[in-house]
């Protein structure tokens, strides 16, 4: 009796299947062991340390840095309670919980008294959000960016999320960064966030503006309003999947290949793609100190994993990697030579930089980087560095579900 050959086509078939069937019992795993850790944290009702508030002046701009998200919504709300003429207000995820609840209150009184209120916020990320919530009665705009945009299986240009987080006051006050809204993030979340007043507000309000007449319709358009201001030390760099510009991504290498002395980088999730990883590589060739802060677990744990892939090239190479204990570290900040800092929301992985909607502002100054470089070395004692022995010493099964994730990649 002859046996059977398999075709290599069947033979590959089944080694994908298998591959398939690993990556979801190690995801599965993941995340039940990720939510009984977080469960524990919880019950331990863990702190961090927090950086107040501190206001920075650059040029024609007031800079007010945020490290704790109460203090944050404090300052937004009292800035839309006192909303004269305009709010727009965009966020990637609005909950529905008590903060949201206020939030939307707020919104809806601003409103009552004559003050036009624009709100956009991202489908996909709210899909878990109640949809009779994030219904606003007239006269209040609703601008919800659709979980499926036209053709977007056949155009990249409509792959992105709205992932920005802006609200903008009487064209005098703007917020942007990595917070959403939302009562978990007011005390459990360490994230930055940046209030801007003077001249650089135009930079958020020209965002929104422009991101709503984009993607808006049946509704009302917004005129763009100019500005006679060009200060070049404060200004905002935009992600646009619909036109596929991602100055983000540009910001980052010539900021990167500029370095000579430092480089500290905080990213909630780290993925970063060839260009980047070689570029801070080549930045540590040359003697610059890297220091990069991480969440131990995020949110997300399997952009923790594939975020792992690095870690080896990069610490042996001399690069610091830090990982944030007991908390959700969110922040998108860097600080290099202690000369040009960015806040902002936009991630280092491919979502972020080649895919979203993204706003990042970019500073050149060198009292906002001194603040931030405190507000990292604050963050350090949250945080545990990941030794190369230590590394190098991790289990064989731990190694085997990095490299079976190792694909998922060019996903995130």
């Amino acid at each position: 009796m002859r046996l059977r050959r398999s075709s290599p086509r069947r033979v590959a078939w089944i080694i994908v299947q298998g591959w398939f069937a690993a990556v979801v019992a190690i995801i599965a795993s993941l995340m039940v062991i990720t939510k009984i850790r977080k469960r524990r944290r919880a019950d331990r009702g863990d702190g961090f340390p927090t950086t107040s508030p501190k206001a920075v002046r650059v040029g024609e701009t007031t800079l007010t840095t945020y490290t704790y998200g109460e203090d944050l919504y404090e300052d937004m709300l009292d800035a839309i309670a006192g909303a004269r003429e305009r709010i727009l207000f965009e966020s990637f995820i609005i909950k529905g919980d008590a903060m949201g609840k206020r939030f939307k209150r707020a919104l809806i009184r601003a409103a009552e008294r004559g003050v036009e209120v624009r709100v956009a916020y991202d489908g996909f990320a709210n899909l878990v959000v109640r949809p009779s919530f994030l219904k606003f009665p007239p006269p209040i705009e609703v601008l919800r960016y659709p979980l499926f945009s036209g053709w977007m299986f056949l155009s990249p240009r409509r792959w992105g999320r709205d992932h920005r987080k802006i609200l903008v006051v009487d064209d005098e006050a703007a917020f942007v960064g990595g917070y959403n809204i939302g009562s978990e993030y007011a005390t459990e979340w360490r994230d930055t966030h940046l209030k801007v007043e003077g001249a650089a507000v135009w930079d958020l309000d020209n965002a929104f503006v422009d991101f709503w007449n984009l993607n808006v319709h049946g509704l009302p358009m917004l005129k763009d309003r100019g500005s006679p201001s060009w200060d070049p030390r404060v200004r905002a760099h935009r992600n646009v999947p619909r036109q596929l510009v991602f100055p983000i991504r540009n910001m980052y290498l010539e900021a990167i290949d500029r370095a000579a002395d430092h480089i500290d980088l905080t990213a909630a999730y780290f993925i970063p793609d060839h260009d980047i990883l070689h570029a801070l590589l080549e930045a540590r060739r040359r003697g610059v100190e890297i220091r990069i802060l991480l969440p131990w677990v995020s949110n997300h744990v399997v952009a923790d994993w594939l975020s792992r892939g690095f870690y080896g090239e990069l610490l042996r190479s001399g690069v610091r990697i830090f990982r944030y204990r007991d908390a959700m570290v969110h922040a998108k900040t860097a600080t290099i030579d202690g000369r040009w800092s960015t806040v902002g929301t936009a991630n280092i992985d491919r979502l972020s930089l080649t895919g979203n909607y993204e706003i990042n502002i970019e500073i050149h100054d060198d009292d906002l980087a001194k603040h931030l470089e405190e507000v990292f070395a604050n963050d350090l004692g949250q945080a545990t560095e990941l030794t190369l022995d230590e590394w190098e010493s991790r289990d064989i099964v731990v190694r085997a579900c990095e490299l079976l994730l190792a694909p998922l990649r060019p996903l995130l």
